[in-house]
């Protein structure tokens, strides 16, 4: 999933498919999230949830069961190996090394399973004090034990970077049978699944899971609208879907963890797999 054109011979080379999002001009040989039934115009506020949405609407009936679906973006990518982590990963990958990292098949690892799921995120590292003091200070203000390491989960992280309070206005909009798991989830847990990214061979799943994370952010929009100023608030619906994409998967199936690495391959426009 991209944002420009100029990404298309990398991802011809790599045998991806590419995804153009948003509003931009791009080559016939892109998918497009933007045609169909469609919410691309919400591109700005839901990322990479308005081709998830495309792609739930317009092409899962038409896919057949059991075929691993995956997805990824200019800037975070699968890894081919569950050795390395991505947090190593990321010190790792460079311009010339980038295509010998890059996942191109399945892994028979995956054999047990239905979903893959990026490796963690652990919040509850020690944060700066400059971050604290930041976007901190009134939580801080009202518990001077609030950043103690047993205190900070998924909720208090989502409180410090986009908002105090929106995490629980929102779960309050969720359906009975999740609201109370997911309070549970994110008051007690001290990781998520990385980058709202994750493949799939399960069309029940997959169908199961768009039903419920579109119903669930559509009625946040009653809430939190449109006229969202800051990348921490006007992301808000990808960042919220971010932490349920995780519990909804390890709720509802078994997933495997997996490396995603960062590179960010807008601002590194060559060519990178030019030779392969």
């Amino acid at each position: 999933m991209c944002l420009e054109d100029h990404h298309l011979e990398n991802i011809k080379a790599l045998n991806y498919i590419p995804v153009g999002l948003g509003k931009n001009n791009f080559r016939s040989e892109w998918l497009r999230d933007s045609v169909g039934q469609n919410i691309s115009n919400k591109n700005t506020n839901y990322g990479e949830y308005t081709f998830y949405y495309w792609f739930w609407k317009n092409e899962l009936d038409k896919i057949p069961d059991n075929l691993w679906v995956g997805f990824s973006g200019y800037r975070y990518h699968w890894s081919n190996q569950n050795k390395i982590k991505s947090d190593e990963l990321n010190k790792l990958i460079n311009e010339k090394n980038f295509s010998s990292y890059i996942l191109k098949e399945s892994d028979p690892s995956w054999e047990n399973y239905d979903v893959i799921l990026g490796d963690p995120i652990f919040v509850n590292e020690k944060y700066k004090l400059s971050k604290i003091f930041k976007k901190g200070l009134k939580i801080l203000s009202k518990n001077i034990f609030a950043f103690k390491k047993e205190n900070r989960t998924i909720k208090l992280q989502f409180d410090v970077f986009h908002g105090q309070g929106i995490l629980e206005k929102a779960i309050d909009l969720l359906e009975e049978n999740e609201k109370k798991d997911f309070l549970n989830y994110v008051n007690t847990s001290y990781s998520f699944n990385r980058e709202n990214l994750f493949i799939c061979r399960s069309k029940k799943l997959m169908n199961a899971y768009f039903t419920s994370v579109f119903s669930w952010l559509e009625r946040c929009e009653s809430v939190f609208g449109f006229n969202l100023e800051g990348y921490s608030k006007t992301r808000i619906y990808a960042f919220l879907a971010e932490r349920y994409i995780s519990y909804w998967f390890n709720k509802y199936s078994n997933p495997l963890e997996w490396p995603i690495f960062f590179f960010d391959t807008n601002k590194n426009k060559i060519n990178l797999i030019k030779k392969n």
